[in-house]
């Protein structure tokens, strides 16, 4: 068996609303017990020193979603950061952001902020979360950061690469993404981290979000110990 240090995990947490449907429940009861599943996986995720997790939280997309799920799940993450910024300081945990946020309510915009600027000094851990993210957007924000420089004589064009663009993405003080999990059995990146995916091993489980325990995330972090990453090499056997 390989011993893959994982430093960063990214995770979809997909499936609250199927999970709510298969229990005659509203798809918000599964946000609501979504929501219990973060702190539970964040504490695995330190337990085995992953530094970093990703989560998916809201997608440019999620915006075509019914307005009033919209508000439920816009309250349920300031009421996550109310209830658990004491447990981050306390852990040192550096709360980051990835995608633009001024689209958010203003309530949400200003708890977001005031976690980041509470935890800015914290270097234990970072909990990275998506809000208002999508892939292609980062990516055309990256080329046109970029395109600035050169336009302003910053940057020669020929010296353009692979790090100039990691530079210029969200994840860019972060390290690579070793491991993604999805849950709820969908097989696909729906716009998540295109760029920063690469060479990332993937594991699709069925199980959904809500149902996604921490012995769930140790089986997922079993199956990444199997795998052998050549990063395109040949591995002589």
């Amino acid at each position: 068996m390989a011993n893959n240090q994982i430093n960063h995990v990214a995770l979809i947490m997909d499936g609250n609303g199927r999970w709510a449907k298969k229990r005659g429940l509203p798809r918000t009861a599964g946000h609501e017990e979504g929501c219990k599943r973060i702190i539970e996986i964040f504490d695995a995720v330190k337990a085995n020193h992953i530094y970093c997790m990703t989560l998916y939280a809201f997608s440019t997309e999620n915006w075509n979603r019914p307005k009033s799920e919209i508000t439920l799940l816009f309250r349920y993450l300031d009421k996550f950061f109310k209830d658990n910024i004491a447990d981050l300081m306390r852990d040192g945990v550096r709360v980051q952001v990835m995608g633009d946020i001024t689209r958010l309510p203003k309530h949400s915009q200003k708890t977001v902020l005031e976690a980041i600027k509470k935890t800015k000094d914290n270097n234990n851990y970072v909990f990275n979360i998506a809000l208002n993210y999508g892939s292609r957007q980062e990516l055309v924000k990256a080329t046109k950061e970029i395109a600035t420089l050169v336009k302003e004589n910053k940057l020669d064009i020929n010296d353009i690469n692979e790090q100039t663009i990691s530079d210029h993405l969200y994840t860019s003080n972060l390290p690579p993404i070793d491991l993604m999990i999805r849950t709820s059995g969908e097989q696909r990146l729906s716009n998540y981290l295109l760029y920063q995916l690469a060479y990332s091993e993937f594991i699709f489980t069925p199980t959904y979000w809500p149902d996604f325990t921490k012995d769930k995330f140790e089986e997922c972090l079993k199956e990444y110990q199997t795998r052998d990453r050549r990063y395109g090499k040949i591995v002589e056997e």
